[in-house]
């Protein structure tokens, strides 16, 4: 990946993604800040009202091709509205993904999008598929990643939650 990549999303918004830094983590503190409680329960499976350096340390410190954390900021404002996880496994087999957005730019195409651009990183780094694990509650990410081409598999000793699975190769 360069430095900075450019999306489209489906409703016309420009991003500009790049990886996370350490520098980063006060932007990506306000920025959970700014993602619904339930998203933000979703993402870290926790339910604190806000997010600890403990849970940001692995974003900030990503080894940049086993794990990488990307942020996906507003081209035209250049306010964060999005981060987005790819965990690899040792064997470089198998990613898990995960992807947070900003409340106020859910269902303007951004996580459409990233979901298309983690599978390409996903692809770059040769893994055979990437994961996604959800809360069975959380039914816009389910739909979302259905609607990509993920297939639902129930998670071993945890009926609330589900793996959605993509092969890529």
């Amino acid at each position: 990946m360069t430095d900075h990549s450019q999306l489209s999303t489906r409703s016309g918004c420009q991003l500009s993604v790049r990886p996370a830094t350490e520098a980063d983590e006060p932007a990506l503190a306000a920025f959970f800040d700014k993602v619904s409680d339930d998203d933000r329960r979703f993402r870290f499976f926790a339910a604190a009202k806000h997010v600890s350096h403990e849970q940001l340390d692995p974003l900030i410190h990503a080894d940049h091709f086993q794990s990488e954390s990307f942020l996906a900021f507003d081209s035209s404002t250049s306010d964060l509205v999005a981060s987005a996880l790819l965990a690899c496994d040792k064997e470089m087999d198998t990613g898990e993904i995960a992807v947070s957005i900003r409340s106020d730019y859910k269902g303007k195409g951004v996580g459409w999008a990233l979901l298309d651009f983690i599978g390409s990183e996903a692809k770059a780094r040769g893994l055979r598929r990437v994961i996604a694990i959800e809360s069975r509650q959380n039914h816009g990410a389910i739909e979302l990643e259905r609607e990509k081409g993920f297939t639902p598999e129930p998670f071993d000793g945890d009926p609330s939650l589900v793996i959605l699975s993509k092969i890529l190769r």
